[in-house]
């Protein structure tokens, strides 16, 4: 009767890693119990969403090899993984669940980098947003609910949401990565896009310095001024002070990613025997909402749902 935050399925988002093929299903081995999926079984886990009462799924690609280019161009192919998940999941499912999807780079590129680079090797940030815009286009197109650019661009997001608008799609949201660390959780999740050992150099001219706090302001002030219709800091438990910051400065949702690392962490507790994984999975994401969350991305949502469910 008198606790004070509760956690519920419809504040879960679902990660999901749609690869090439049919019927495929990849298990990932530095993400226990997460796989790479076909369109066709995207499909279904979406269905498994729905019945678990998870609002939302988010998608990530795992590209071909041989779709990759230095200009990341294949994010612009109306018929790449991600725009036929997303048309295959609407065409199945209609408004039954939300469909997010990534703006960024990194899975498309040869060089493994959120945007262009230059012959040094640095990521051109003018010259990126112009490509960023044509991506959450020709994904709004698709059908995508929202549009959640992870690329960490300045500027990306007004010139999404004007094209947004002048494209039709005003309904669309962003879901800004406003607050996007330099962080070292984020391996598995390159081994599940197939961008680590693509990745040349680091990310640190554009994603933050985990030593920073009052940047995280600055930054998301910046994305709500420019239209972001909520907003979100990654990594999430190394970050839970950032979290609350921006919920007690901002009156947008506060989303957080509990990334590919922190599960990781968990399910290597659970496979040593230093912690039960119901409890540890309940208890983590009771952490976000108590920082402030709105809603909590994980791979560990389904599991959840289904644990809240009985």
């Amino acid at each position: 009767m008198v606790r004070e935050n509760r956690l519920d399925p419809s504040d879960l988002i679902w990660p999901l890693f749609v690869t090439d093929g049919k019927a495929v299903e990849e298990p990932i081995a530095s993400l226990p119990g997460v796989s790479r999926w076909s369109v066709d079984l995207i499909v279904e886990r979406a269905a498994d969403a729905i019945a678990a009462g998870i609002p939302c799924i988010a998608l990530f690609p795992n590209t071909q090899t041989e779709r990759r280019s230095d200009d990341g161009a294949e994010a612009l192919n109306p018929d790449n993984l991600m725009c036929t998940a997303i048309r295959a999941i609407k065409d199945r499912h209609g408004e039954a669940i939300g469909v997010l999807t990534d703006v960024a780079l990194d899975p498309y590129a040869a060089h493994g980098q959120d945007g262009l680079i230059d012959a040094k090797g640095y990521v051109l940030n003018d010259d990126t947003v112009a490509v960023l815009v044509d991506q959450a286009l020709n994904q709004a197109e698709a059908g995508a609910d929202i549009i959640a650019p992870s690329d960490m661009m300045d500027g990306r997001i007004g010139a999404i949401r004007r094209a947004l608008e002048m494209g039709g799609h005003s309904n669309v949201q962003i879901m800004s990565y406003a607050a996007k660390y330099a962080s070292a959780f984020y391996g598995p999740f390159r081994d599940a896009v197939g961008s680590r050992g693509l990745l040349k150099g680091d990310k640190k001219s554009y994603q933050m310095d985990p030593a920073n706090s009052d940047e995280a302001l600055r930054e998301v002030a910046l994305d709500i001024a420019e239209g972001a219709d909520s907003v979100m800091v990654k990594p999430g438990l190394p970050y839970l002070d950032i979290i609350r910051r921006v919920r007690d400065s901002f009156t947008v949702p506060v989303f957080a990613y509990q990334v590919s690392g922190e599960y990781a962490m968990i399910e290597a507790a659970v496979a040593a025997g230093a912690g039960e994984r119901d409890a540890l999975v309940l208890e983590t994401l009771l952490a976000f909402k108590r920082a402030g969350c709105s809603g909590v991305l994980s791979y560990h949502a389904l599991h959840a749902a289904r644990l809240l469910n009985q």
